[in-house]
C-alpha cells in the first residue's frame, strides 16, 4: 500500500538511497535536510519526485508544516562521523535532543500515526556479548568522553520515541544500523578513509606499503553495504512490530588489518599495516546479532569484498 513519509536527514547518505527506494517502490516522499552534511545532488535523479525541504531540526516550525498530510515520519537527521563526536559533542548532542523533541512534537500536532526512528550500535558501545542482539544494556561508559555524546544522544532519542510511543502513536519502531558503507558516503569514516589513503599511497613504488591505521589491527567491525542495509530498513516499514527494534547488518565481522588489505586488493598492491594509537573510548569488537531482522524475511546479498569493489571503485573515480 502507497504511504506519505517524511524523511528527516533525507539528502544524506542513508537517507537519499531511502528516499530513492522508496519514491521507487511508489511512495509519496518529503525530505527535510539542512543540508549541513547531506547534499541534494544525492537526489538529483527524483527530485521531480519528492517534495524537499531546507530546514534546521532543531527549528520546530518547518518541522511542524513538514509533517502535516504525511503517514509517518522516519527520523534519519543527526550529526554522524566519528571526528565530530570528539571535535563538536555539544552539536551533535543539540541536534539529538533537540531534533526527536520536535519532531515528537510535531507528530502530536499532526496526529500522526507513526514514527520510525533512526539510532545505532553505539548505545550499548562495548557489548557484553558477541554477537549482539537488541536486549543488551545501553551505556555510557565516561560522560567526560565527548565521542559519547553520539551514543548518549541515540539513547536519549530511544527513549523518547519509546515512552512518547506507548500512547501517542499507532507504531513507533526503533532500527540500529551497524557500520553502513557504500559509494559517496563520505569522508568521515573508515572505508573511506582507507580508500582514499590507499589511492594517494599507491602512487609511491614502495612494496609494500606501509600503511598506519589506529588500534593494533585486531580490533573488529561488521560491515553492511549500503543496499543490504535499505533492505533491512525497508523489511522494518513493512513488518516492524510497535516498540519493536531491530539490528540491521550483516555477521560477518572482519579485523580492522584485514579490512586495510581488502582495501588494498582493489589496487592490486601489498601493504604492512604500521599499528597505533586507538582513539579512546573506540570498541574492540562490534558484530549485531540480526536474527530478529532475518524472522521478517531480511537476508544481506553482498559479502564485503563484493560491496568493497563497488565503493572502492567510487572513491577512486570521485576523489
Amino acid at each position: 500500500m502507497s504511504k506519505s513519509y517524511l524523511i528527516t536527514g533525507g539528502t544524506g547518505f542513508l537517507g537519499s538511497t531511502l528516499v530513492r527506494r522508496l519514491v521507487n517502490t511508489g511512495h509519496r516522499v518529503r525530505v527535510l535536510d539542512s543540508n549541513l552534511r547531506g547534499n541534494p545532488k544525492r537526489l538529483q535523479d527524483v527530485l521531480a519526485d519528492i517534495d524537499l525541504v531546507e530546514a534546521d531540526i532543531r527549528d520546530p516550525a518547518p518541522i511542524q508544516r513538514a509533517c502535516r498530510g504525511m503517514d509517518s515520519v522516519i527520523h534519519l537527521a543527526y550529526i554522524n562521523g566519528t571526528e565530530f563526536f570528539y571535535t563538536k559533542p555539544e552539536l551533535v548532542l543539540d541536534v539529538a535532543v533537540n531534533g526527536i523533541m520536535n519532531v515528537l512534537n510535531a507528530c502530536r500536532k499532526a496526529d500522526l500515526p507513526e514514527l520510525i526512528l533512526a539510532s545505532s550500535s553505539e548505545v550499548y558501545q562495548t557489548p557484553p556479548t558477541i554477537p549482539t542482539d537488541e536486549s543488551v544494556p545501553l551505556s555510557i561508559p565516561d560522560p567526560l568522553n565527548p565521542r559519547y555524546s553520539y551514543g548518549g544522544g541515540k539513547i536519549i532519542s530511544e527513549l523518547l520515541a519509546i515512552n512518547y510511543g506507548r500512547t501517542n502513536f499507532e507504531r513507533v519502531t526503533i532500527f540500529r544500523p551497524h557500520n553502513v558503507y557504500g559509494p559517496d558516503m563520505g569522508r568521515e569514516h573508515v572505508i573511506p578513509q582507507f580508500l582514499m589513503r590507499m589511492k594517494e599511497l599507491c602512487k609511491k613504488p614502495d612494496d609494500p606499503i606501509r600503511f598506519p591505521i589506529q588500534g593494533t589491527g585486531e580490533e573488529s567491525r561488521s560491515f553492511v553495504f549500503i543496499d543490504d542495509f535499505t533492505d533491512g530498513l525497508m523489511t522494518v516499514l513493512e513488518r516492524g512490530e510497535h516498540l519493536g527494534i531491530y539490528n540491521i547488518g550483516t555477521m560477518e565481522e572482519i579485523p580492522i588489518e584485514r579490512l586495510a588489505h581488502l582495501a588494498a586488493d582493489y589496487y592490486g598492491r601489498r601493504i604492512e599495516v604500521v599499528p597505533g594509537e586507538l582513539a579512546r573510548g573506540s570498541t574492540a569488537r562490534r558484530c549485531p546479532d540480526i536474527t530478529k531482522l532475518r524472522m521478517l524475511g531480511y537476508q544481506p546479498r553482498y559479502s564485503l569484498r563484493d560491496g568493497l569493489a563497488i565503493t572502492a571503485q567510487w572513491y577512486y573515480e570521485n576523489t
